[in-house]
């Protein structure tokens, strides 16, 4: 099938044949669904007000693009993009930045004209990808997805305790013992604890991501929390913070995931919950891969 050298070779590929008609004319009917129109439907499904100042925008490409397939990721790495366009889709909806940057700011990275940067922007526009961040309003909805998705994953959902969603009762275990479960649920390969391995604890909090020293404090200080589970920390602030509390006598404890295993099972709920509502095209969970590693 050939078409007209007036017709974009993105206009020509969203367009189906119906039948020849006599005449020779070609009855043709349209099937385009843009990255703009999946995040128009996001607005409309999100169950929160949208925001007038979010990082949840598109970060490259062309949000006009018609959408070949969808890919949801914790993390836009250059891999989970190369991924992404092997498998055929171009939309990439990612819950953290793509450049590195909590707000993705290029003027930096560009006026430096730096070769990891140029590299993955290259690659993006050659593959005619678009690629969107999904923030701030996924952790915005009641019950907050990422904590729930953990709980799930954990086992813990019967534990909740009922003045806050990020707290939770366990059994009595160990940190030892609770570390190695999480460890082993959540695949945190490199997760590192702070405290007494032998300290016997039943009241957790978690606090998925990089939530920042203020919200982690405070968190510690709620009622009865011995473990505060998160995905990372400043050394010099979170970290220094529970060390000095278990030197005041403090039974307290730390447990740092890493962030890309804190919250992707965050992200896989959203492609489930993505997929509810948008139906033209593939939406499939790539995820990004854990970056550390210990050595043996």
């Amino acid at each position: 099938m050939t078409h007209s050298p007036d017709l974009s070779r993105r206009e020509f590929l969203t367009y189906t044949a119906l039948g020849a008609v006599a005449g020779g004319t070609l009855r043709v009917r349209a099937h385009t669904l843009t990255a703009q129109d999946i995040l128009e439907r996001i607005k409309q499904n999100i169950g929160v007000p949208w925001a007038a100042e979010t990082v949840d925008t598109f970060k490259d490409g062309d949000p006009t693009t018609a959408v070949t397939g969808v890919a949801v990721t914790m993390m836009a790495t250059f891999d989970v993009v190369q991924r992404t366009a092997a498998q055929g889709a171009n939309l990439v909806i990612t819950h953290e930045p793509t450049f590195y940057d909590h707000f993705d700011k290029l003027d930096v990275l560009e006026g430096e004209k730096d070769a990891v940067t140029a590299a993955k922007r290259a690659f993006i526009r050659e593959h005619h990808m678009v690629v969107l961040r999904m923030h701030d309003h996924w952790h915005r909805r009641r019950p907050e997805p990422t904590v729930q998705s953990l709980s799930r994953a954990l086992g813990w959902e019967q534990y909740w305790r009922p003045e806050a969603e990020i707290l939770f009762r366990i059994p009595q275990t160990t940190v030892a013992e609770l570390g190695a479960t999480i460890r082993q649920r959540l695949r945190a390969p490199t997760l590192r604890v702070v405290g007494s391995p032998s300290l016997r604890v039943t009241n957790i909090a978690m606090v998925p991501g990089a939530a920042g020293f203020p919200l982690h404090r405070q968190t510690l200080r709620m009622d009865g929390v011995e473990v505060l589970v998160i995905g990372e920390a400043r050394e010099w602030e979170t970290v220094e913070y529970v060390v000095d509390a278990i030197t005041a006598g403090e039974k307290k404890a730390l447990i740092i995931i890493g962030h890309i295993p804190s919250e992707q099972v965050g992200m896989e709920e959203f492609a489930r919950w993505l997929g509810t509502f948008v139906k033209e095209v593939p939406i499939s969970f790539v995820p990004a891969a854990d970056p550390f590693w210990s050595p043996k």
